[in-house]
């Protein structure tokens, strides 16, 4: 009788035992589920499509512009400084002859933009490319420019210098970002849209520019 009784306690602590793994086990594999890090998707795979802001509607902001121009300039419209001898942190920039195509011996094409009010500090960036036959891109960027803009500011522009002595004749696409402070600026998650101009011949004294 005493050897049945010990048996069956033996038997009952083994099960026991076997069902704290049996748990502990399950409990593990729940908890790796759980904490399972997720893949990453690769951004660079595929091309990214953005909108182009080449066409726009008046009174109809696209992405977080308000309205964005090229030109070869830009003007400060000093009344949005407030009382003369006084000074706001916000002043209202204006292009200067706006369009999209530049004779070859332009030092720099500006975008000038509004953005929408912002709460946070943010970067614009532009980076801009030739292009080749049927829209194929240069491989590698002629240039970039990033502007970080405070949270009480809606005006600002980018500033695309000439590359060396003059542009090449021929169409440039302009890849354009937005992103956080302290983000990578240039990532393709962050693109937010297009511009394209075009680049021409310098005119003779007297002329009309050449493409």
């Amino acid at each position: 009788m005493r050897m049945t009784a010990m048996s069956v306690t033996q038997v009952l602590v083994g099960g026991l035992v076997g069902l704290s793994l049996a748990l502990c086990d399950w409990q593990i594999v729940e908890a790796r589920d759980f904490f399972a890090p997720n893949e990453q998707a690769t951004t660079e795979a595929d091309p990214t499509q953005s909108p182009s802001f080449d066409e726009q509607k008046k009174g109809i902001p696209q992405s977080l512009f308000t309205w964005i121009k090229m030109a070869k300039g830009y003007d400060v419209e000093w009344d949005t400084f407030g009382r003369k001898g006084w000074y706001t942190q916000d002043p209202r920039l204006k292009p200067i002859e706006p369009g999209s195509v530049f004779p070859a011996d332009t030092p720099a094409i500006y975008i000038v933009f509004e953005s929408a009010p912002l709460e946070d500090p943010t970067q614009f960036s532009a980076q801009w490319f030739q292009e080749g036959e049927k829209g194929a891109l240069s491989s590698l960027s002629l240039g970039n420019d990033t502007l970080e803009l405070p949270g009480h500011e809606r005006y600002g522009f980018l500033e695309l210098k000439k590359p060396g002595e003059a542009w090449a004749v021929g169409t440039y696409l302009v890849k354009l970002f937005i992103a956080p402070l302290g983000q990578q600026p240039f990532h393709a998650g962050n693109q937010v849209g297009t511009l394209r101009f075009t680049i021409v011949e310098v005119a003779p004294a007297g002329g009309s520019p050449r493409k």
